[in-house]
């Protein structure tokens, strides 16, 4: 049985990971935690979430370390923010827990420290923007059609909830990465966010553009354009829910459990492609 935490567990895809572990034949959920203060602390969460009474109580990140060591999970499901995730992080590889992480939202320096962590605590770790099946094999697509297509004018566009708060999001930002590195090029230097107001001037050749729109319960769009002249290609990625990211997450945590240590994996690692 492969012992899991999970935090942000009341959340909107915690709750889901939460549900789906206590499914699992071959998991056991052995720690829930959300941050300070939150409703239900001490509280079972299967309760809380409906799914009926599971054993185990609802804690807190402010008592992270001793909730693990007493816990002892295998493995972290981490969706939640990215300063809580980076924090988590260190004290789960401090203790030799590895890791899945699908939280979005970090900046350079943040994805530095858990890479560190990581190495140095030698764990595992499966860290992804966007753990659904489709949506990474969307990203190979993605790449795939970049390096064909390469003087096409590329226009990312994501519609998201109206409750998520990074943007452009960050299954937008790495199929933007990924064309960008098909075409021998950094996001850095091709990556444009939206386009202001007035005269704004003309597109400029080999920039990727990215839009952001956030509305009502959208769970998650993702469009790509590769325009050329005279026609042009759309790439299309819909979520009708999050269970898929869910399911993705699943699968996460049975490789990370058995994958070499001391490493940082992408969905791409978990599906072999």
């Amino acid at each position: 049985m492969i012992r899991v935490a999970v935090t942000g567990a009341l959340g909107r895809m915690g709750s889901g990971i939460v549900r789906s572990v206590l499914a699992q034949d071959d998991m056991e959920l052995v720690a829930a935690i959300e941050a300070p203060g939150k409703e239900g602390a001490g509280r079972d969460v299967g309760e809380l979430l409906g799914v009926g009474k599971c054993g185990v109580a609802l804690s807190t990140a402010d008592k992270l370390r001793e909730v693990l060591i007493e816990s002892k999970p295998e493995v972290l499901i981490d969706f939640t923010t990215a300063k809580a995730c980076v924090a988590t992080a260190k004290v789960a590889a401090s203790l030799g827990i590895n890791l899945v992480i699908g939280t979005t939202g970090f900046d350079e320096e943040e994805k530095q420290e858990i890479v560190r962590a990581v190495e140095e605590n030698r764990v595992a770790a499966v860290i992804s923007p966007n753990m659904a099946t489709g949506v990474n094999v969307f990203f190979k697509i993605a790449e795939q059609l970049a390096r064909v297509l390469k003087d096409y004018d590329v226009e990312v566009i994501e519609v998201h909830h109206r409750y998520k708060k990074d943007a452009p999001s960050g299954t937008a930002l790495r199929v933007g990465e990924l064309i960008a590195q098909a075409r021998g090029l950094s996001l850095e230097e091709c990556a444009r966010y939206s386009r202001g107001k007035g005269v704004v001037g003309e597109r400029s050749s080999g920039e990727i553009g990215f839009h952001a729109v956030r509305a009502g319960d959208i769970v998650g769009e993702h469009t790509v354009i590769f325009a050329g002249e005279g026609e042009r290609i759309e790439l299309v990625h819909r979520a009708h829910s999050r269970q898929a990211f869910v399911e993705g997450a699943i699968r996460a945590a049975r490789f990370v459990a058995e994958a070499e240590r001391g490493r940082v994996y992408s969905t791409f690692d978990v599906l072999g492609i």
